[in-house]
């Protein structure tokens, strides 16, 4: 099969919808428009919410309470199994060397290591948050869990 074999399936394929071409093709008149107004109009769009000019609703309820999601922290997630998988010679692990690894973006700073999977070798692990799980394997396989 070459390049100017291939060809479209059936129904993959639609022909243009040829508007003001006179009534007799179906879109004339109005060419698919409707009825006069600001919609109708060349170039016309509205943003979310626009009520012609009238008092949008998002503006008339009262607003209230807060959102926390401009505030947050963002927090990046790894599991012991990941840790497991680096390199031998690592003994300490922090989160630039996890950015380095590639097991987490380079920008995040704050980690919290979860207790999915084992982990056999003695690693000094640094980072914000540790789950109990993941504490008792690191130290049971002789390493520290250090929270900083």
């Amino acid at each position: 099969m070459k390049l100017h074999e291939l060809k479209n399936v059936d129904g993959a394929v639609h022909r243009k919808k040829r508007v003001g071409c006179g009534e007799g093709g179906g879109h004339g008149k109005t060419s698919t428009r409707g009825g006069k107004g600001q919609s109708a109009r060349s170039g016309s769009s509205f943003r979310p919410g626009f009520e012609g000019g009238q008092m949008p609703l998002y503006r008339k309820l009262p607003h209230r309470g807060f959102n926390n999601y401009n505030f947050r922290t963002e927090i990046a997630v790894i599991n012991l199994r990941d840790l497991a998988g680096l390199d031998a010679s690592v003994t300490e692990v922090d989160a630039t060397g996890l950015a380095k690894a590639g097991l987490i973006r380079s920008g995040e700073t704050v980690v919290k290591v979860l207790g999915d999977g084992e982990i056999t070798r003695a690693l000094k692990i640094t980072a914000a948050k540790f789950s109990g799980s993941a504490k008792e394997k690191i130290e049971k396989a002789g390493g520290k869990a250090i929270v900083g």
